[in-house]
């Protein structure tokens, strides 16, 4: 119940920082290009990369506040964190190969399921 409570808690945050970094960013740089989204998947991607070794290889914190920070904050921020980190993982286990293939069906499908999403919106 305290793992969950920390996600819950924390992903809130998460959302909240997102929504927030996403008006400060369109408000300086406008929206002719995605950069709102683009600076939040490479910060997530950061966060992510340094906050799950360094919880893991150098600082001890709890499960539950690890698992709200990395599940919960990350998570209502950016899921594209936890797409780049699971890559990572699979390069370091020698698996090149397989994150190429994930890297090519996450953009490729997901590019497919928000076409295919979008069009069912506007023609069923």
């Amino acid at each position: 119940m305290k793992t969950l409570l920390a996600i819950a808690v924390f992903g809130t945050l998460g959302c909240w920082a997102r929504y927030g970094q996403t008006i400060v960013v369109q408000n300086t740089f406008g929206r002719d290009f995605p950069i709102a989204v683009l600076s939040i998947n490479v910060i997530g991607s950061f966060l992510i990369g340094f906050l799950f070794f360094a919880t893991m290889e150098r600082y001890e914190i709890g499960l539950s506040l690890r698992t709200g920070v990395l599940t919960g904050f990350l998570g209502g921020y950016t899921t594209f964190s936890t797409f780049e980190l699971e890559t990572l993982l699979l390069v370091e286990n020698g698996e090149a190969l397989k994150a190429a293939l994930y890297i090519s069906l996450s953009v490729g499908l997901g590019f497919a399921g928000v076409f295919l999403g979008a069009y069912a919106a506007r023609n069923l």
